[in-house]
């Protein structure tokens, strides 16, 4: 599998969201290669979207204002990792968080590092905390190349997605920000 074109996700970040669904999120690990196909994204549109990390510009989003194809990853309220995908062109702030994967190979990794041995393969990655403890994403994994055959990239898969209002969010949840493969078991939630 070869990684994405970094022109692929230097577009506007709704493309970016909706075109994700159905690529592969592969990461490379000392116990082999995880492979999913990305079933769930939800976009985040910069300095005019209330949701977004980047409605003012910090330390912490600073990252959102770089290279599209670099990985974004925040630990949600102090609970669990979410692994973002940076859109645009670099200097405009765009973000796709990546909500749902479904499981395609190294489910006995993704096991071990959710250290949930029992669950259904196919809820292993099925919502931002569990897929980043899925594929051992951390803080670490932030502002790594999704462009470039290393550890953790994005190859590319069959597309097809539908929209619906964003979920888990307080601020502009109405838009129709979040795409997703309706036919998936693996969704975080159901539209």
């Amino acid at each position: 599998m070869k990684p994405l074109p970094r022109a692929f996700l230097a577009r506007s970040t709704l493309e970016v969201a909706r075109a994700l669904v159905g690529a592969r999120l592969v990461r490379r690990a000392p116990g082999g290669t995880l492979v999913g196909r990305i079933v769930e994204t939800e976009a985040y549109l910069g300095t005019g979207d209330p949701a977004s990390h980047a409605r003012t510009r910090a330390a912490r989003s600073e990252i959102m204002w770089g290279v599209p194809e670099t990985a974004y990853v925040y630990l949600s309220c102090g609970v669990h990792f979410c692994l973002n995908v940076m859109a645009e062109r670099e200097g405009v702030a765009g973000a796709v968080l990546v909500r749902a994967v479904e499981p395609e190979s190294g489910n006995a990794q993704m096991r071990a590092w959710r250290q949930s041995p029992a669950v259904a393969a196919i809820r292993l990655a099925a919502g931002p905390g569990r897929l980043t403890r899925a594929f051992g994403i951390d803080l670490s994994c932030s502002g790594w190349d999704l462009a470039r055959a290393g550890d953790l990239f994005i190859a590319a898969g069959r597309q097809g997605a539908s929209a619906a209002r964003r979920i888990g969010i307080r601020h502009a949840a109405e838009a129709p920000c979040r795409f997703l493969d309706s036919d998936s078991p693996s969704l975080s939630r159901r539209p």
